[in-house]
């Protein structure tokens, strides 16, 4: 019996999907529970599963055409054996070749004969055309007469050079999600009365403190701490502190949020995505590293869902995991802000009168001037740079 494929509802505010890759064709076999396709939303790419085992009569939607939610994309059946084949009809038999006919005698009439004589020719070098089959002396003539020298063959064509081509390029069409992201990011710059604002910060602090419990840290919670956790904690901290920065606009309103849902910039492979630590506060160091790590994982194989990356009260992008020195990292819409950190270098700096060399990190905060003034970014910033060059801040709530 046939059964409608639809697409399944991925998200509460999404309304259609455009069909990614189809990783089955009509004809497959297929089982229940198996992906037939990649569906790719604003905010995420989704598996879709097969609801049942069957064979995948046709597909209704292709690659890169858009389709509702809830609307029949394939069809699959589970009546129809799976890989049956047509096998040909045999090949007629070739007809059996005419018998060849024997030519007759030659007759050749004595002109001729004397003309094939004097060329040293056998009258069978003459074809006949007389009555009976007789050889006349006009074909004898033609017999005798000398073959024309064969036309000099025409010199071989140069073989053709492969076209060179300049400015090489490969046309790549976007995927949903990347066209969303860059959508929001545009909106944000239109729309926005963005501004940003650095520091620097001295990781000697974080660096040693990871160094000192790493191994026992992974062994008791099988996952590494690394700066992300301290960041996270650093910023929900400030956020506290400056609350400006943890609030959205809303028509003629400002949305103070008391909750800390932290967004976490990751790099996937279709695109930035954001998927969000809910309820940060509450999140231990392990909780978080572990989090992450999830979320990279499932990043790369396109497997986030979109409620994980929907909302977020506040973000932060790690450009240091690719060597980033300093940039000006884009509020994620409807936030008002967000933490960009950088690549740590060593560098020297004045420290109580003397210069000394010390592992340093650039971190920018961009930010909507719109509900969060200049002295409210600075002093957030300044919050997140004395909790990470002194973490015992974080235990003691100083």
């Amino acid at each position: 019996m046939p059964t409608e494929i639809k697409v399944p509802s991925v998200g509460e505010s999404i309304a259609e999907v455009e069909i990614g890759q189809w990783l089955k064709k009509p004809g497959d076999a297929v089982r229940e529970g198996e992906t037939l396709a990649v569906l790719e939303s604003e905010k995420a790419t989704v598996d879709l599963p097969s609801p049942g085992s069957g064979t995948l009569v046709s597909v209704l939607k292709t690659t890169g055409q858009v389709a509702a939610i809830g609307e029949v994309i394939a069809i699959l059946d589970a009546a129809v054996p799976a890989g049956t084949t047509v096998a040909p009809a045999p090949a007629a038999p070739a007809p059996a070749a005419a018998p060849a006919v024997a030519p007759a005698a030659d007759k050749v009439m004595p002109a001729a004969a004397r003309v094939l004589a004097e060329a040293g020719l056998p009258a069978s070098a003459a074809t006949p055309t007389g009555p009976g089959g007789r050889i006349l002396k006009e074909d004898a003539l033609r017999a005798a007469k000398p073959a024309a020298p064969a036309a000099p063959a025409a010199p071989a064509a140069p073989a053709a050079r492969p076209e060179v081509t300049e400015h090489p390029e490969e046309v790549v069409r976007m995927s949903r999600l990347r066209r969303t992201v860059a959508s929001r990011l545009v909106q944000a710059k239109s729309e926005m009365a963005l501004l940003t604002t650095f520091n620097e910060v001295d990781m000697s602090a974080v660096m040693n403190l990871r160094k000192e419990i790493q191994e026992s840290f992974t062994a008791r919670h099988g996952v590494k701490v690394g700066f992300m956790s301290f960041f996270v904690k650093a910023v929900v901290d400030a956020l506290k502190l400056v609350p400006q920065l943890n609030a959205e606009i809303r028509g003629d309103d400002i949305v103070y949020k008391h909750y800390f849902d932290i967004g976490v910039a990751i790099g996937g492979g279709k695109g930035l995505v954001v998927p969000v630590l809910r309820n940060a506060e509450r999140l231990s160091f392990a909780g978080i590293e572990k989090s992450i790590v999830e979320f990279a994982t499932r990043a790369k194989e396109g497997k986030l869902m979109p409620a994980e990356l929907e909302g977020g009260s506040f973000t932060i992008s790690n450009g240091g995991v690719y060597g980033s020195l300093l940039s000006t990292p884009i509020v994620n819409p409807p936030q008002s802000g967000v933490l960009g950190m950088h690549t740590i270098q060593e560098r020297p700096i004045a420290l109580n009168g003397q210069v000394v060399i010390r592992p340093m990190m650039y971190i920018a905060l961009t930010y909507d001037h719109r509900i969060v003034d200049g002295k409210e970014a600075v002093t957030f910033l300044k919050r997140v740079k004395e909790v990470i060059e002194n973490p015992s801040r974080l235990l003691l709530e100083a």
